[in-house]
């Protein structure tokens, strides 16, 4: 039902990403995150001392060599076998679903409009059927997942102090096909519920910009937070596809069901900055609004949305269920362009877009007062601008076949977003990555990959902070959090492994390299080494 290649890939559970992609805040952790999106320009931060731990902790440490030992068994070409019988066909059974993080490479691209709208997921659980009771559901319109996600990480070397932390993640979602409900032809309605716990490990070691864990917070502390809520109508011969609800932007805009194969959640499951602006907020937060997305040949669509702003801190309250919130009288407007093509005799998929987004609301200058001196220094009232924009282009392109399935081989993706850099933080970032499934070694449901991430900071944040510091003033937080220096750019290189252990669980191990934690030369670069394990039930 859902076009995966255009709303991306929101994990159940991010995460991107479930995603997502964003992929998804009152905890210590992720509040930074959204907390001070409108207000934390007026806020100082005392930065307090800290004592470095003198070495990483064991529990990383015993995890990670649990972790060795697992995936030695899981590589055993015994288990190797049992998984290639027990999981038949598992490359194309997994369905288009863009919120749900599945476990093994699928075919999650759809590259015609007839298979755009074809069923949420596929069967690939851990507890098989349920004795039955799925394919009743799913016969009956009714599509339900639940999803565990544990993310535990440990910087092994730099940044603010050594240390590990776990953050994870249930998700419930729930799908449903009015048309065997009701009758109503091509119309769904789709519902995402989490309940999330955990710390951030890159706000403990102080880098609040690309967190490593895709389980960053926004989840309020609540039994079941609401990441989206909302109906969706295909049409004319699904060419034209309309939503209206509770809708995560960054789940529909420069979005990608690749990018929550990654953990950074600068990537995973809508790239930053975009995200995490009020007229974009990516899952699991919401926005009230609709999409409309229009295939005039199978391999080109045009997308265009309209969402309110809320001009709180929490889109929704922070459990997500308070949608009629006060002063939502601005609107957000994005609009996107893309391309599917196929090259060759083995269809090698590719996906192209680039996009814009307006969203008319107010916003405060960074640096600039109402004379367009630093309001730091002077104490007056910051410039505020009408408008604030962001734009992006990205793409994938596979490269080499492996076997069926729109993701299925050696796939090369990039991109770039920019965002208005006068009342934003972070102004640019930029991307390149690899993926490949682990065929050639008789492993064709793993994935491995690699990535490299550019974060840049405005220019007029870079101003704000060098004002700060020649007036003896603490650094004034942003939307990311606390600030430990002056900020220019951060490089983060990421490098995972995803095992398919058995049907609907995964394993990932994973290894990050932070350059700049935090955008400043105030910490050593971080080496962050983690695992993951997803589970889908």
């Amino acid at each position: 039902m859902n076009a995966t290649f255009m709303t991306g890939y929101s994990p159940v559970m991010k995460g991107r990403r479930i995603a997502r992609p964003g992929r998804m805040c009152p905890d210590a952790t992720a509040g930074r995150l959204t907390d001070a999106i409108h207000n934390a320009r007026n806020r100082p931060v005392l930065l307090k001392p800290f004592r470095p731990t003198s070495r990483p902790g064991r529990t990383a440490w015993r995890w990670l060599g649990l972790a060795l030992i697992v995936l030695s068994l899981a590589a055993s070409p015994s288990i190797r076998t049992a998984r290639a019988q027990a999981t038949p066909g598992v490359t194309n059974d997994l369905g288009t679903q863009p919120s749900m993080r599945v476990n093994a490479r699928r075919s999650s691209i759809p590259t015609s409009a007839a298979d755009q709208f074809s069923a949420p997921y596929g069967n690939d659980h851990l507890l098989g059927d349920w004795g039955g009771v799925q394919p009743w559901l799913v016969d009956h319109g009714i599509h339900l997942a639940v999803d565990v996600l544990e993310q535990l990480s440990g910087n092994a070397t730099g940044g603010r102090q050594r240390t590990q932390t776990n953050a994870g993640q249930v998700g419930v979602e729930l799908d449903l096909d009015w048309g065997k409900i009701a009758g109503a032809k091509n119309l769904w309605s789709h519902m995402m519920i989490v309940n999330g716990h955990g710390r951030s490990l890159s706000s403990q070691f102080g880098d609040n910009l690309g967190a490593v864990q895709q389980i960053y917070g926004a989840r309020g502390n609540v039994v079941a937070h609401l990441v989206y809520a909302y109906l969706e109508q295909s049409l004319i011969r699904n060419h034209v596809d309309l939503s209206v609800g509770w809708i995560p932007v960054g789940s529909f805009f420069a979005a990608s069901p690749l990018f929550c194969d990654f953990m950074n959640v600068v990537l995973c499951g809508n790239p930053a900055p975009g995200k995490y602006v009020p007229g974009g907020r990516d899952w699991p937060s919401g926005n009230l609004g609709a999409v409309l997305r229009v295939m005039p040949r199978n391999d080109v669509y045009l997308m265009a949305g309209l969402f309110a702003v809320s001009p709180h801190s929490f889109n929704g309250g922070i459990s997500g269920w308070s949608w009629a919130q006060s002063g939502m009288g601005k609107l957000s407007t994005p609009l996107e362009l893309g391309w599917v093509p196929e090259f060759g005799p083995h269809h090698l998929a590719g996906h192209y877009k680039a996009g814009f987004g307006y969203d008319n609301s107010h916003y405060d200058d960074i640096f600039q007062d109402i004379n367009g001196n630093a309001w730091v220094r002077s104490g007056l009232p910051a410039r505020t601008h009408a408008g604030r924009y962001t734009a992006w282009i990205q793409g994938d392109q596979m490269l080499m076949r492996n076997g069926d399935g729109a993701t299925n081989g050696l796939i090369a993706l990039g991109g770039y977003m920019h965002i208005s850099g006068d009342t934003v933080a972070m102004s640019h970032h930029a991307w390149l990555g690899m993926i490949e499934t682990g065929a050639h070694w008789g492993r064709p449901l793993d994935i491995i990959g690699i990535s490299w991430n550019w974060l840049q900071m405005s220019r007029s944040s870079i101003l704000q902070q060098e004002a700060s510091v020649a007036t003896g003033q603490p650094f004034q937080p942003n939307a990311w959090g606390a600030v430990y220096g002056i900020q220019t750019h951060e490089n983060i290189y990421e490098l995972f492994y995803n095992v398919h252990v058995t049907r609907g669980l995964t394993l990932q191990p994973d290894f990050q390299f932070i350059n700049r934690p935090g955008a400043t030369t105030t910490f050593g670069d971080a080496a962050v080494f983690g695992l993951q394990f997803n589970a889908i039930l």
